[in-house]
């Protein structure tokens, strides 16, 4: 685990090219809980697991609404995600107060990529240990993004991220083709699949452990290529969302995925 004297600062780099405080902070994201994120022409949908440190605890925050056309879902340390989700809606604010609309999707992103990548550059930082995807739209329609702890960024057609998240991008991979053309429901189940995928055998998804993000554009009748708000499906929301997706994988005769035991799910910090 200790790479000599490499490792002491985020602005030192090894003789291969590495900087080692980077990779703990993506180990970091590692240890959080899955989440995964699927885009379509008309809707961009975020699904998380949610832990709870202990029985007599809540469970973690898993997916956040930022604005009204922005949300996001984390994946590491929850206080440095805080910090990040604090500055995004500092600076959508901004935009609205100075500029009279909703920030650019890809600025606001930018903005926190040249954030993360600046504490790599000055000594006495550390690189923020949290991955986030980053779902919302804009007047070309629904976008997801990545955010990496090194600070880069990139759009993407559908991810995971988090522990035990392998299986969860297999699924996604497989089903690619199925997503552009998606109907919102659709997104939906194919996100809860993914993140069913994910799980050890002796876990399920429940209304408890699971929360769903959507937005996207209305797709027919007056009011088409409005912007429908971010909207957060929580505890008893998710139910119906949980028990279309399990009749879906049902009529599929889909089995569930397995994976070697013994990796424990450590709980967002």
């Amino acid at each position: 685990m200790f790479r000599n004297n490499y490792d002491n600062d985020a602005v030192t780099f090894s003789p291969q090219g590495r900087i080692f405080q980077v990779e703990y902070a993506q180990e970091a994201v590692k240890q959080g809980s899955v989440v995964v994120g699927l885009v379509s022409k008309t809707h961009a949908v975020l699904v998380a697991l949610k832990r709870n440190a202990e029985e007599l605890s809540s469970y973690q925050k898993k997916v956040i609404g930022v604005d009204d056309h922005l949300g996001v879902a984390i994946a590491g340390l929850a206080s440095d995600a805080r910090v990040l989700l604090n500055f995004m809606k500092q600076q959508s604010l901004a935009s609205k107060l100075t500029y009279g609309r909703p920030i650019p999707l890809e600025r606001v992103v930018n903005q926190i990529g040249d954030r993360a990548q600046t504490n790599t550059q000055q000594y006495g930082k550390r690189p923020y240990g949290v991955g986030l995807l980053v779902a919302g739209v804009d007047e070309t329609g629904p976008h997801l993004f990545e955010f990496v702890p090194s600070g880069m960024t990139q759009e993407m057609l559908a991810c995971a991220i988090g522990g035990r998240s392998q299986m969860a991008r297999t699924y996604l991979e497989r089903h690619l083709d199925e997503f552009e053309n998606a109907s919102k429901d659709e997104l939906i189940r194919h996100g809860l699949r993914a993140l069913k995928e994910s799980m050890s055998q002796d876990k399920e998804l429940t209304i408890e452990n699971t929360s769903v993000g959507v937005i996207g554009t209305v797709a027919e009748g007056k009011r088409k290529g409005k912007v429908e708000s971010f909207k957060l499906f929580d505890g008893p929301e998710v139910g119906p969302l949980l028990e279309a997706s399990l009749e879906t994988a049902a009529e599929a005769g889909e089995a569930p995925a397995t994976e070697p035991t013994g990796e424990s799910m450590d709980v967002d910090s």
